[in-house]
């Protein structure tokens, strides 16, 4: 586990910010052969994400959701990058899509999936972290002093129009 932040800190992003949603729903228990293939799947897609030198994954989070709901946050280089992976016939996640619409035909909505992207222009987002590790932006793009952005969040916001 990462170290905690002294005091008060926010992301170092610039420019542009890609964040994507993607997450699952087990609809129905008995129907394992749909819902299982789709939860192994993310696992492998992040580690190949992860380990791949410039795949454009900044950072993610997974979120919990009890037993049924998986997700998980990431943030993206940019959303050429995002698109490009997602159209990757040579990476995990083309394999892994055409299976899950080839089981889903048959599953009667045993599992359900779902994905948002956000695509947030400078000045339209900004944080803060307070003696904890950094989370979200602050861990993807890394984190500096707040006082560099503006104390208050109105500051950060107005001072990232400028990047």
């Amino acid at each position: 586990m990462a170290p905690a932040s002294e005091g008060r800190v926010t992301a170092a992003a610039e420019g542009e910010v890609v964040v994507f949603l993607i997450g699952m729903r087990i609809n129905h228990w008995r129907a394992v052969r749909h819902w299982l293939p789709t939860l192994v799947a993310m696992p492998r897609m992040l580690k190949e994400l992860s380990q791949g030198g410039d795949s454009g994954l900044l950072g993610l989070r997974r979120l919990g959701g009890g037993l049924r709901v998986h997700g998980v946050v990431q943030y993206w280089e940019s959303r050429e990058k995002l698109l490009a992976y997602a159209s990757d016939q040579g990476g995990q996640h083309r394999p892994a899509w055409a299976a899950f619409n080839r089981r889903v035909r048959g599953s009667k909505g045993g599992v359900g999936i779902w994905h948002e992207t956000y695509i947030v222009p400078a000045g339209s987002y900004e944080s803060v972290y307070l003696d904890m590790p950094p989370a979200g932006l602050g861990a993807a793009w890394g984190v500096e002093p707040v006082g560099r952005r503006g104390e208050r969040a109105a500051q950060r916001l107005a001072s990232g129009a400028a990047y």
